[in-house]
């Protein structure tokens, strides 16, 4: 079973110490989580995939997500082309341990935001408007001000280095402050169509 090790930063052949299958009631097609055990470092790894018909090879398992430890995040539908590829990249950054690259690319992601949003790309000027039109909060512009610190420590060259924790922070920042905009606040407002109905 071929999964991502963040241990080993890499992807191995882990061998399957159990399984279980399971249905949900939405989907037709069952899904299966995996308890493996990393070939390279021999740490455990959970994971998950799902079984799907495939018109040339009939019925394949998906690829394996890990589910633990550190499980990819998931960037939603809904989340804009132009945010989604930068935080895609900053999640492969982060695996393979370009730390600097990751900082970078979440940088991109929030300037992404700015873009989606028509304001200034630059990205203190962007936070700004962003706070100043209400797409963000406080928490969400200092959240975004603190990411664009380490982004900077990334994109220029100085002798400081950014660390897997700070790293791993800016990446959660960037994805909390991306679901905040482009997922919970389009939930907020179905729920309160709900309610006022």
């Amino acid at each position: 079973m071929l999964i991502d090790c963040p241990f080993c930063k890499s992807r191995v052949d882990a061998k399957e110490h159990g399984h279980r299958e399971y249905l949900t009631p939405e989907d037709p097609y069952p899904s299966r989580i995996v308890v493996a055990e990393c070939p390279s470092c021999g740490n455990t790894l959970v994971g998950e995939h799902q079984k799907l018909d495939h018109p040339e090879y009939g019925e394949v398992w998906t690829d394996t997500t890990r589910l633990w430890p550190y499980p990819k995040k998931s960037i939603p539908r809904n989340v804009p082309d132009i945010v989604r590829l930068s935080l895609e990249e900053a999640d492969i950054c982060f695996t393979a341990g370009a730390l600097s690259a990751c900082a970078v690319m979440c940088g991109r992601s929030l300037e992404g935001i700015c873009v989606h949003f028509e304001v200034k790309p630059a990205l203190a000027a962007g936070l700004q408007a962003l706070l100043k039109q209400e797409i963000i909060d406080k928490r969400l512009f200092q959240w975004g001000d603190e990411l664009r610190k380490v982004r900077n420590l990334g994109a220029h060259a100085t002798n400081q280095k950014i660390s897997s924790e700070d790293a791993r922070d800016v990446l959660d920042f960037a994805h909390a402050i991306t679901e905040y905009i482009f997922v919970l606040n389009d939930q907020f407002d179905r729920f309160m169509k709900r309610r006022n109905k």
